[in-house]
């Protein structure tokens, strides 16, 4: 059982996933605090000095913080946005990667052989 979990973890896949969520989670963090320390005092400017996380509405004894809401929106979508634009950069330079010119392929051999046979008919004929 221990093989079969060694050989599962180890397939190229899973090893790329658990990168791709760590380097998530690290770039989740970066774009928390650009939203929650530079946008978000900048719309607060923009509006009049209003903090959005402090945002709340008192129902009964329940307290409604949708101001966190507005935070955690203005997260995704720039997170959103910031993963559109790199995977958008990945495929520029695979497109261009693809487009790179190459040297023309040689013909194999039996081609060449084959089109020496070709050529020699004609002759004959």
């Amino acid at each position: 059982m221990f093989g079969e979990f060694k050989k599962f973890a180890m397939r190229g896949n899973v090893i790329d996933l658990a990168v791709g969520v760590v380097i998530g989670a690290a770039f989740s963090s970066i774009v928390a605090s650009l939203v929650g320390d530079i946008i978000m005092p900048i719309i607060g400017i923009v509006t009049g000095g209003v903090n959005f996380s402090g945002l709340s509405y008192t129902f009964g004894s329940s307290v409604i913080t949708y101001g966190k809401f507005i935070q955690a929106t203005f997260n995704f979508l720039i997170v959103a946005f910031a993963l559109f634009l790199f995977v958008k950069a990945i495929n520029v330079m695979k497109r261009k990667e693809k487009e790179a010119p190459t040297a023309p392929a040689e013909k194999p051999e039996d081609v060449k052989l084959l089109a020496e046979i070709r050529d020699l008919l004609r002759k004959k004929a």
